[in-house]
């Protein structure tokens, strides 16, 4: 459904020609969640932003069902790790503002508020105000918010990278089960290995920047998934193949810097 065909990303940095990223290339399944990890740097930011229509590529294009991305659309929802909420909006009226410009009638766009409210767990906050919040519920209010207006893809650049263990932990299982329940595709952006394969059906290692694409493993984990699934060997296989691709790059690039 999402094809990535062959995106390269260059910046200009003092006048000097930086390359980001180097003939990315990847498709995407409809439902599928997929998860991009490599070391910092790599360009997974970047290729997020791309993907949004937030940042042209210097090369490359990006298509969904063939037809190529001309800038931010509404087949997209976009969740970063900063929660971009409006300070002066209560919960209700940070999740409706994504409907401001809908044809929807009034009465439907009140309905599926409500519904993603539900959704992630915020019944009976709907007039709090983000400084009410703690931070897992401020990326809840922000989740609801890219998810009200139905696109068919959520991208997630390291959504809970701000949140302690236990609240992330919960986080993610509730993800999974948003994701189970509304059948969307979702690219999300990660540091931890954990995450990405606790979340993910397919998870992508890039290499050290330029950004390509180093490894793709899939996770034949069974769904759904329970969070001590984390400890099973199947899972720590799967952790110790990742870490090792990653710690690879990691090691190539301080080489690279080192003999600059």
């Amino acid at each position: 459904m999402l094809e990535i065909d062959a995106i390269s990303k260059t910046f200009t940095v003092d006048r000097k020609a930086v390359p980001v990223l180097d003939r990315v290339s990847l498709s995407v399944a409809e439902n599928e969640f997929l998860s991009i990890v490599g070391t910092s740097g790599c360009g997974k930011s970047t290729l997020l932003n791309i993907l949004a229509g937030l940042e042209d590529a210097s090369d490359g294009t990006v298509r969904i069902d063939g037809r190529p991305i001309r800038g931010p659309g509404r087949d997209r929802g976009v969740v970063f790790q900063g929660y971009s909420l409006f300070e002066w909006m209560t919960v209700e009226g940070n999740i409706r503002f994504a409907l401001e410009k809908s044809d929807l009638p009034a009465a439907e766009k009140s309905e599926r508020v409500a519904h993603f409210i539900a959704a992630v767990g915020l019944r009976g906050f709907e007039r709090a105000y983000p400084a009410q919040l703690s931070g897992g519920m401020r990326q809840r209010v922000a989740i609801a918010r890219a998810l009200v207006y139905r696109p068919r893809i959520l991208l997630m650049d390291e959504p809970f990278g701000a949140l302690d263990a236990q609240t992330r932990g919960m986080m993610q299982e509730l993800l999974l089960q948003v994701w189970e329940d509304h059948k969307v595709t979702v690219i999300f952006i990660t540091h931890d290995v954990d995450e990405a394969l606790f979340l993910s059906d397919r998870v992508v290692v890039l290499a050290a920047r330029p950004g390509r694409i180093r490894r793709e493993i899939d996770v034949p984990l069974p769904r759904p998934r329970a969070f001590d699934i984390v400890t099973e060997a199947p899972f720590m296989a799967l952790k110790r193949e990742i870490l090792t691709e990653i710690r690879a790059e990691t090691l190539r690039a301080m080489g690279q810097e080192a003999g600059a």
